[in-house]
C-alpha cells in the first residue's frame, strides 16, 4: 500500500511506551516530594537523640576518608568499642555521608537525617515524573502522594541510615528505564549509573533493578539487550561489596536480625507497607490488584516491581532468614504505585472516592509516627551526668550501645565530662569512691558486664538508679557508692 501524498505518518504505541504525560514536566508533579518533605519535617521537629544505628553513621562520618575506607576493607571497627562492628555493610552510603559532613555546617545530627529525606524526596520526585510519562500525570501525582504518605517509607526517610538514598537511586532507575521505554537508548546512562547505586545503597534494592530489567524484557523482547546488559554491568559493583565483606570476615554479621517468615513474607510486607493497619492494608493490596489488571501503561513495570523482589526473596528464604520489614522498602514503593495505578484505572465516578481513600487510610496509619517518643536517648543521658557528676567521679559506658550513645553526645554537649569517661574494653575502676555505670537493658534486665564483679569486689554499692525507657534502647545510669560515701 501507497502512503497517500501529505499524509502523517504516526508510529505504532506499544504497551508501556504511552507518553500522555509528554516530555514536559507539569506543576503539579512536585506535590509527592514536597508532601513528603512536609511530613519528615514534622517528624523531625521533636529533635529527639540519634539511636544505635544512627550513632553508628555519626561515628564513621566523622572519620578521614582514609580511616573509613581501611575499616571497610579489613573489616574492623573505627573505634575501641565498635573493634567488631565493621563500617563494611553500607560503605558506600558513609562515604556519601563522610562528604556531606564535610561541608561547612553540615556535621550534626539533624543534618544526617535531613541528606536522607532530601533524598528520599529526590526520588519520589523522579518516580512521580517516571510514572507521569508512562500513565498520566494523574496516575504519577497520586503514585507519588501514596508512596508520600506510607508509614515505612516516612519512618525510614528520617533517620540517618541508608534508606533515602536508595529511594533516589531506585527513582534514577525507573526515570531511565523510562526513557529507554519511549525514546531508545535514552535513558540507558541514568539507567546503568542509577542501577548500580541502588545496590550500593542497599543490597535488597538489587532485587528492584532485576524487575525493571524484567519489565524491559516482557515489553521489548529482544530489544532490551540494552537495559539486560546494563543491568547486569549495574549489579556488579554490588556484587563486589559483598564479596569484599566474606572476604573480610562481616558476611553474615547482620544475621541475627532477620527473621523466617515461616511462607508468610509476602503478606508480612505488605503488612509493614501498610503500618499494620487493616484498612490501609486491604486497600492497598485490593487496589493494586485492579491495578495489575486494568492500569495502562505502568502496570507491567509495577507488577514486576511488586512480584520479582517478593519471589526473589521467598526463593532465598528456603535457605536462610531474610525477611526485616525495611530492607524490602525499596521493592515494596512497587506496591503503593501499583495500587494508585489501579485506583486511578477504576470508572471516573469511583475513581475519586477510591483516591481519596487510599491516601487517606496511608495518612492514618503513618499519623502515630507524629507521636513517637525517641528511639534511644543517649542525649538525655549525658544532660543528667553533666548535672549531678562532678569531677574525678568514672562515667563507665558498660556495653557497646552505651559506649555509642556516651561518647556522641559527651562529645558534641558535654565535653567536660571526657576526662572521666571510660569505654570498653575498659572496666570501671574500683580505686574510685563513686562510679557513673551506663549500661542498656534487655527485657528490663541490665546487660551482665565485668563491671558489676569490678565493682563490687571494690567494696562499692548501687545507691541509685535512673532509668531512660525507649522504643529502640532501654538505658539506664546506675550510681555506684563506697559504703560511707557522703
Amino acid at each position: 500500500m501507497t502512503q497517500a501524498a501529505g499524509a502523517t505518518i504516526r508510529p505504532r504505541v506499544e504497551p508501556g511506551a504511552e507518553r500522555p504525560a509528554g516530555r514536559r514536566w507539569r506543576p503539579w508533579e512536585v506535590l509527592p516530594p514536597a508532601l513528603l518533605l512536609a511530613l519528615g519535617t514534622v517528624l523531625l521537629l521533636p529533635g529527639h537523640g540519634l539511636w544505635f544505628d544512627e550513632l553508628f553513621t555519626a561515628e564513621v562520618s566523622r572519620r578521614s576518608l582514609g580511616t573509613i575506607v581501611s575499616a571497610v576493607v579489613q573489616g574492623r571497627g573505627t573505634t575501641s568499642y565498635l573493634v567488631d562492628v565493621p563500617p563494611s555493610y553500607n560503605a558506600p552510603y558513609y562515604l556519601v555521608t563522610w562528604a556531606w559532613s564535610a561541608l561547612p555546617g553540615l556535621g550534626g545530627d539533624t543534618s544526617l537525617r535531613v541528606l536522607s529525606l532530601l533524598a528520599a524526596a529526590g526520588g519520589l520526585a523522579l518516580i512521580t515524573r517516571a510514572v507521569s510519562r508512562l500513565a498520566g500525570t494523574g496516575t504519577g501525582v497520586l503514585a507519588g502522594v501514596v508512596v508520600a504518605s506510607s508509614p515505612l517509607l516516612l519512618e525510614q526517610a528520617v533517620e540517618a541510615r541508608s534508606y533515602g538514598l536508595a529511594v533516589l537511586a531506585t527513582g534514577g532507575a525507573l526515570l531511565g528505564l523510562t526513557r529507554w521505554l519511549q525514546d531508545p537508548p535514552t535513558g540507558l546512562v541514568l539507567f546503568g549509573l542509577a542501577g548500580a547505586g541502588m545496590g550500593l545503597a542497599h543490597w535488597y534494592a538489587a532485587t528492584v533493578l532485576a524487575a525493571f530489567v524484567l519489565a524491559a524484557l516482557v515489553l521489548r523482547g529482544r530489544r532490551a539487550v540494552g537495559p539486560a546488559v546494563v543491568g547486569a554491568v549495574a549489579v556488579l559493583p554490588t556484587v563486589g561489596l559483598i564479596v569484599v565483606n566474606l572476604l573480610n570476615g562481616t558476611g553474615s554479621r547482620n544475621a541475627e536480625h532477620l527473621r523466617d517468615t515461616g511462607g508468610e513474607l509476602a503478606a508480612l510486607a505488605a503488612t509493614a507497607w501498610a503500618g499494620g493497619r487493616g484498612p490501609a492494608l486491604y486497600l492497598t493490596v485490593g487496589l493494586a490488584l485492579v491495578g495489575a489488571v486494568r492500569a495502562r501503561g505502568v502496570r507491567l513495570v509495577a507488577v514486576s516491581w511488586v512480584l520479582v523482589p517478593l519471589a526473589l526473596l521467598m526463593t532465598a528464604e528456603q535457605l536462610r532468614p531474610v525477611y526485616h520489614p525495611r530492607y524490602l522498602l525499596v521493592g515494596l514503593i512497587g506496591l503503593g504505585v501499583l495500587a494508585a495505578a489501579g485506583a486511578w484505572a477504576l470508572p471516573r465516578k469511583a475513581r475519586g472516592p477510591a483516591t481519596a481513600l487510599l491516601v487517606g487510610c496511608s495518612l492514618v496509619a503513618a499519623a502515630p509516627l507524629a507521636d513517637r517518643g525517641p528511639r534511644e536517648r543517649s542525649d538525655d543521658v549525658v544532660a543528667l551526668l553533666a548535672q549531678f557528676h562532678r569531677a574525678g567521679e568514672p562515667v563507665v559506658a558498660a556495653d557497646q550501645r552505651s559506649a555509642t550513645g556516651l561518647d556522641h553526645y559527651v562529645r558534641v554537649a558535654a565535653p567536660g565530662l571526657r576526662p572521666d569517661v571510660v569505654l570498653p574494653p575498659d572496666d570501671a575502676p574500683g580505686s574510685a569512691d563513686r562510679v557513673w555505670l551506663v549500661r542498656r537493658l534487655i527485657d528490663g534486665e541490665p546487660v551482665p558486664t565485668d563491671d558489676d564483679a569490678v565493682l563490687i569486689g571494690a567494696g562499692l554499692r548501687m545507691t541509685e538508679q535512673w532509668d531512660f525507657p525507649a522504643a529502640k534502647t532501654d538505658l539506664v545510669v546506675q550510681r555506684w557508692d563506697r559504703p560511707g560515701r557522703s
